[in-house]
Formats: structure tokens, C-alpha cells, sequence
């Protein structure tokens, strides 16, 4: 039986995948080399603690033995969207044969086909790694994306109503099929359903309502929760509402479950409207976690103690990721996480 494991838990690697030109890199030269140091520090600040395998469109191969890390394993193939975490696989391991790996490749469609998205290379890139790594492909009719999920790894899985429910992802479905879906490739048994997410995620490059920058579990016991102070901001409402209906869910299954709040950064807004700038969208890493920053120093710090006390043992750093939220998305959008099949924990 498949099983996620918790982010927690040992890593192999973590997969990336490097920028192309187009539509989400911006126009300018100036817009795209901030995206390309974006995912690359990234990428050079996951490998301080583990291997890094980036998947990297032909296209752009020169760029990316030439900035990337030696250290930093290319593997070619046809992208046009690069947040891996998204477009790739979704690890999960059999509790029936220990040593295999399987990779949960879910339909990807561009966030429910906006018009600006482009996918249809992307939608492969599930495949691709799992060949490459020689893991065993779990097929889903389901469309749906890493970001729009985090598990306790105890079969306990975070879903957002309007993300799984989106009409223009799955327009038949309803909570009972998602959850038996959900119970077939990663082993979650019970669901916690948040109504929404943070309210810049409903913009254009939105992914309308992913729950990784809105709640994750630090442990099955401990769940981390955005946390927007500011009554100016409209997910000060929104963040409420969400802790609410977590600590309802958990009450309803007689769980004993700590809620910690992660405060936003102080900024509210840029020139676009309200920002969804969020610590909650770090990724934990062995022996560490990646944070992202947002160039206030006060808050980056009291995020990573915050961070550092719910991952005891864990060094954490802070990567600038203003120019990833800037194209939708943070530090955790970009990785995606392959567990250790075998070995102890780091």
C-alpha cells in the first residue's frame, strides 16, 4: 500500500527544475536573471544539506551548468511550466516492499487551463523523473498538484475545497472521490478540508488556494499556520478562518493537535495588491530547513526561530524569495522532495 512520507522524514534528493523563457520568467533582462537567481539559490542552498537533481529544458542547458553548482545533477527534458513541485511527481513509498519507491504522476493542467498557462510539456515531467530514478509510476485521473497538499505522514492529508474542487481542475468531483483518491496513491485515511486559501492566490498566476502557504505539519502533532496580524490585510480574516477550521477538524477527530502561528512579514501590499508573502512555504530539508525571506530582517529572523523550534535539531537558512512569490509561488512550489527508500534518519 503507497504511503507519503512526511517532509520530516529522510530525503534521497530533492528535485528542481531550472527556469525557460516565456510567460512566468517575465520580459526583460533585468526580470528574468532575478527569476534564474531565484531558483538558483534555491537549488545551491537545498544542496548545503542534500543531493539536487534539476530537471532543465534544452533550451536552457548552457545557462544552467553555468550558473548551477557542479554538484547540482542536470537531467534534460521538454519544460514550459518549472514549479516541480507541481508538474512532478509526488513521491510515496510501499509499507508492503520497503525498497521500492513510487511516484504519483496526477494530471496537470495549469492550475484549472488559465489562458496564460502553458503545461502541456510540463505535464510529462512526472515521468521523467520517475524513469529516471526507477521509481514505480502511480496513475490518478485526478488533477491535481503538489502545492495543493501536505500530509502528517500518518495518513493524515491537508486539502483546500477550492483547489481539489475546482471546476477547472476536476469539475465532477466532489470530497468523497477526492478522498478515496487521495487514500489510493499517498494513503491518507482522513482529510482536513481549509474552504479557501490566501487572497492573492485567487489573482491571475494564482493557484486558488494552495495549502502550502497557508498551513503544514511540523509534525503529526503540530501544525504551523500563516498568520496575518495586520486587520489592513485581507487575509488577517482569511488566516483566522483557516486556524478555525483546522482546530474544528481536529477536535472532530479527537485529536490532540497544536496550532502555532507563523506571522507574516510586515509588508502588505506591492504593486499589484495585497502580497500572500508567507513562511509557512519553506521546505525541510536533512538536517535542515529552507526558508523563505522577504528582505525584513526582523521578521526572516523571528520566522526562523519559529521554524527552528518546530524542527528541533535542524539548521534553518533563508533564501530571498520575494522573486518566486512575485511569479506565484515560494521556495516550497519550486522542490519537490524524494524520500530514502532504506537508511536511517539524518
Amino acid at each position: 500500500m503507497w504511503q507519503m512520507p512526511a517532509e520530516t522524514d529522510p530525503h534521497e534528493r530533492t528535485w528542481m527544475a531550472f527556469p525557460r523563457e516565456g510567460f512566468t520568467l517575465g520580459d526583460g533582462a533585468q526580470t528574468r536573471e532575478d527569476g534564474y537567481r531565484a531558483w538558483t539559490d534555491v537549488a545551491h542552498a537545498v544542496a548545503q544539506f542534500e543531493p539536487v537533481t534539476m530537471v532543465v529544458d534544452p533550451s536552457e542547458t548552457a545557462r544552467a551548468r553555468r550558473t548551477l553548482d557542479p554538484a547540482v545533477e542536470i537531467v534534460e527534458a521538454p519544460l514550459d511550466e518549472f514549479w516541480m513541485r507541481d508538474v512532478g511527481p509526488t513521491f510515496v513509498l510501499d509499507r508492503d516492499r520497503p525498497a521500492v519507491l513510487g511516484a504519483v504522476d496526477w494530471i496537470f493542467n495549469g492550475w484549472g487551463a488559465p489562458d496564460w498557462a502553458e503545461w502541456q510539456k510540463s505535464a510529462d515531467i512526472a515521468r521523467v523523473v520517475a524513469e529516471h530514478v526507477g521509481a514505480e509510476v502511480v496513475d490518478s485521473l485526478l488533477v491535481a498538484e503538489g502545492g495543493g497538499l501536505h500530509v502528517d505522514g500518518t495518513g493524515t492529508v491537508l486539502l483546500t475545497e477550492t483547489v481539489q474542487l475546482d471546476p477547472r481542475r476536476n469539475p465532477f468531483a466532489d470530497r468523497r472521490r477526492v478522498e478515496a483518491e487521495m487514500a489510493r496513491t499517498i494513503g491518507a485515511t482522513q482529510a482536513v478540508w481549509l474552504s479557501r486559501g490566501l487572497t492573492r492566490d485567487y489573482d491571475e498566476l494564482g493557484t486558488r488556494g494552495h495549502v502550502d502557504i497557508v498551513a503544514t505539519f511540523a509534525a503529526p502533532d503540530h501544525v504551523l499556520v500563516h498568520h496575518q496580524r495586520d486587520e489592513a490585510h485581507p487575509d488577517a480574516a482569511v488566516s483566522r478562518q483557516c486556524r478555525a477550521e483546522l482546530q474544528a477538524a481536529f477536535e472532530r477527530m479527537g485529536r490532540a493537535v497544536t496550532l502555532t502561528d507563523l506571522p507574516a512579514p510586515a509588508t502588505l501590499r506591492d504593486g499589484t495588491g495585497p502580497v500572500d508573502w508567507s513562511y509557512i512555504n519553506h521546505l525541510v530539508v536533512n538536517g535542515g530547513v529552507v526558508a523563505c525571506g522577504f528582505g525584513e530582517p526582523e521578521a526572516d529572523a523571528r520566522a526562523r526561530s519559529i521554524l527552528g523550534e518546530a524542527y528541533p535539531g535542524r539548521t534553518v537558512v533563508t533564501v530571498d524569495a520575494r522573486p518566486l512569490f512575485e511569479r506565484g509561488g515560494g521556495v516550497h512550489c519550486i522542490t519537490q522532495q524524494q524520500p530514502r527508500t532504506t537508511g536511517p534518519a539524518q
